[in-house]
């Protein structure tokens, strides 16, 4: 499936050239700090072990990677990979002291690593900044290993019709707040449209089947404004 905002030529990129350094810090505003809250449960359903292998896509600047290598004391292998290199820098930078964390330039639809490595593939807030889910879904499935697992973090669309109403209209701030905090509104603004144009729960799971995933499930959270989809290959 293709998506036609991010089809536009180096849109994605300029977004987060223009937000790189003050990424986390608006995470925390636009959430209300509710994104670590996402972020841990998160972890609580992947549930690593010690050895446990991680690919995780779209890391921004490693909130997932450090979440996942402290419930098991670092003793697991992580790559985290992104498609900005100026993320990856601020990734690489805060996470310096964790050295089984590994850090890769590269594209979810097109990974360049070899298949069946890794135990755990998550995707955190990356999938809809994707030029094709079916692919990024496609190379996830082929870098898992037999009995690996798939999981995307992602903003989805909201069960309930009152706190849909609250969210729209907060949406609608966002722009605005991201002028004030990291002085443009410009990606803030493709935040919300892409939020809006992604794809619901149920589609979503049905990517996941067409691509082989076995009992491709989610879970709600927050009344539905993330959701946290998970599928296994086996």
């Amino acid at each position: 499936m293709q998506q036609n905002l991010q089809q536009k030529k180096g849109l994605v990129k300029s977004v987060f050239d223009t937000v790189y350094n003050k990424y986390d810090l608006m995470n925390d505003f636009m959430s209300f700090g509710v994104h670590r809250y996402w972020k841990r449960e998160l972890i609580k359903q992947i549930n690593p072990s010690s050895n446990d292998t991680l690919l995780d896509v779209a890391c921004g600047t490693g909130d997932i990677a450090k979440l996942f290598s402290d419930v098991n004391d670092n003793n697991s292998k992580i790559l985290c990979v992104d498609f900005n290199q100026k993320m990856l820098s601020e990734g690489k930078k805060r996470l310096k002291n964790y050295k089984n964390i590994k850090w890769k330039l590269s594209n979810a639809e097109n990974l360049n690593l070899p298949s069946n490595r890794f135990d755990f593939y998550t995707i955190s807030f990356g999938l809809r900044n994707t030029k094709s889910i079916n692919k990024s879904i496609k190379e996830a499935y082929r870098v898992l290993k037999k009995g690996g697992r798939f999981f995307c973090l992602e903003f989805s669309k909201i069960q309930n019709q009152n706190l849909e109403i609250l969210y729209k209209n907060y949406s609608k701030l966002i722009p605005t707040i991201g002028k004030i905090i990291v002085g443009e509104s410009k990606p803030y603004e493709y935040l919300v449209e892409s939020i809006e144009n992604f794809v619901n729960q149920e589609e979503l799971i049905e990517i996941l089947k067409s691509n082989k995933f076995y009992k491709p499930n989610y879970k709600n959270l927050s009344g539905g404004i993330v959701s946290i989809h998970s599928g296994w290959k086996i």
